[in-house]
């Protein structure tokens, strides 16, 4: 973790206002409980609820299948130096079929020995798109010959929204959930 502690505290339920309690009652999980990410959004309650408008596309409604998104997730906060993102996807990857072979892989990178073609150039696009905010000819034409143009489209909105997500968590300092997986797996 980039902080040892929150930058912004995350709002609790005894101290939530009724827009805030709407923006709970929305993202609680089957356990109840509700992520440190959306406790510390909810100071900004207006702009987390239009912002998972979008993050809800990207997370459960894209072209790309589980495994490709979460790829992409994963090398995103691990280039971002996000470990609260990180965490949580190493989960839902884990629960999607990533094994912990792959997701070591992940931090690796793209060169890695292991990638099939369509892994590789996910993991490409997102190094390039991270690092010069353009996909190369020689990567776009890799994603073009294993993916469609909607999943491309995809693709890039993944990267940019959960670089926009990295950047949130690391600079407001969101703390890992308790248990949550680390850079260490």
């Amino acid at each position: 973790m980039r902080l040892d502690a929150p930058r912004v505290p995350p709002v609790s339920d005894a101290d939530a206002d009724p827009a805030q309690q709407q923006l709970f009652d929305r993202m609680r999980g089957v356990d109840g409980e509700v992520l440190g990410i959306f406790r510390t959004l909810a100071n900004h309650a207006d702009l987390a609820r239009r912002w998972m408008v979008f993050g809800t596309h990207v997370l459960v409604k894209s072209t790309l299948t589980p495994r490709v998104r979460e790829l992409a997730i994963l090398r995103v906060g691990w280039v971002c130096r996000a470990e609260y993102e990180w965490g949580q996807h190493v989960e839902i990857a884990r629960d999607v079929g990533i094994t912990d072979d792959e997701i070591r892989r992940v931090q690796a990178g793209p060169e890695a020995a292991g990638w099939d073609e369509a892994d590789r150039a996910v993991l490409r696009a997102v190094d390039e798109l991270l690092r010069d905010s353009f996909i190369s000819d020689e990567v776009w034409s890799a994603l073009n010959s294993e993916f469609d143009t909607e999943q491309v489209f995809d693709l890039i909105f993944t990267v940019g929204q959960y670089n926009l997500v990295s950047m949130a968590l690391n600079s407001l300092g969101v703390q890992l959930e308790p248990g949550a997986p680390t850079f260490r797996i």
